[in-house]
């Protein structure tokens, strides 16, 4: 008998979801029933994922989203439930680097990658889960009551590489933070776990495998490969689903082993 996950009648909320791993797990999520808002400052990128979100037979609707800014993150957030509905999944995936060793990491340096992964995660985070809680102590309308956040970490969180301390500093943040979160709102029925990926294959650094330094990295790797986006597919479909109402505060690896 096949085992499967309906994610009909729930809305994700998707940020970064103009490339990479956040439209994978835009698509990956509408292909499992959900609708889902797809959150970015590059509106026009979202719409090309929109068109082919609906042309597979999903639902997608198309947020503008700094989440450097904060009257942007509550704007945005209250625009896709004004759209969609109640938010019942996050997929906090917004995120940025910079290659550099930690002496040269200049003040605005710091704020760069900061701002996106550690304080722009947290304060999305924390607008959704205003919602979630409002829903669960009856003083907001939903039907679903609690929800899943789901905060894209990494491994460069769980294991320090150099040139890009910074980077793994704002990662290792955000593994921390999940846990405060499934700590403090675990009792309202929101499940908060994170998602650290390892190497990963996508537009953005496809041509790097193939230069000299790019295949020194793969050498180190524990099975020589780096990962496709949708190598994650089920770990995101789980985590998001009614099935995963015994996973909070969960910090998964998923990284080849890279990271033991």
């Amino acid at each position: 008998m096949a085992y499967s996950i309906d994610l009909s009648g729930r809305i994700a909320f998707v940020t970064g979801a103009s490339s990479g791993l956040g439209a994978q797990f835009a698509r990956t999520l509408a292909r499992a029933g959900a609708g889902v808002v797809l959150a970015s400052r590059r509106i026009e990128k979202l719409k090309e994922l929109r068109a082919r979100i609906e042309g597979e037979g999903g639902d997608a609707h198309v947020v503008e989203l700094d989440v450097t800014d904060h009257d942007s993150i509550k704007a945005a957030v209250a625009h896709a439930e004004t759209e969609m509905g109640s938010i019942d999944i996050l997929v906090n995936n917004s995120g940025v680097s910079t290659t550099q060793r930690l002496l040269d990491v200049q003040p605005e340096d710091y704020d760069f990658i900061f701002d996106t992964n550690t304080k722009g995660a947290f304060f999305v985070a924390q607008e959704v889960a205003r919602r979630m809680i409002a829903r669960a102590q009856g003083a907001a309308p939903g039907s679903f009551t609690g929800g899943r956040i789901i905060n894209i970490a990494s491994m460069a969180g769980l294991k320090v590489l150099p040139q890009i301390g910074a980077y793994c500093m704002s990662k290792a943040a955000v593994v921390h933070m999940t846990r405060a979160m499934a700590l403090e709102w675990g009792r309202y029925g929101i499940n908060t776990s994170a998602i650290c990926p390892g190497y990963i294959d996508t537009e953005i650094n496809h041509r790097h495998w193939e230069t000299e330094q790019g295949k020194k990295l793969l050498a180190m790797l524990p099975r020589k490969r780096v990962g496709q986006p949708q190598d994650l597919d089920a770990l995101i479909v789980m985590l998001a689903s009614d099935q995963s109402h015994f996973i909070n505060g969960a910090i998964i690896a998923a990284d080849d082993g890279f990271a033991v």
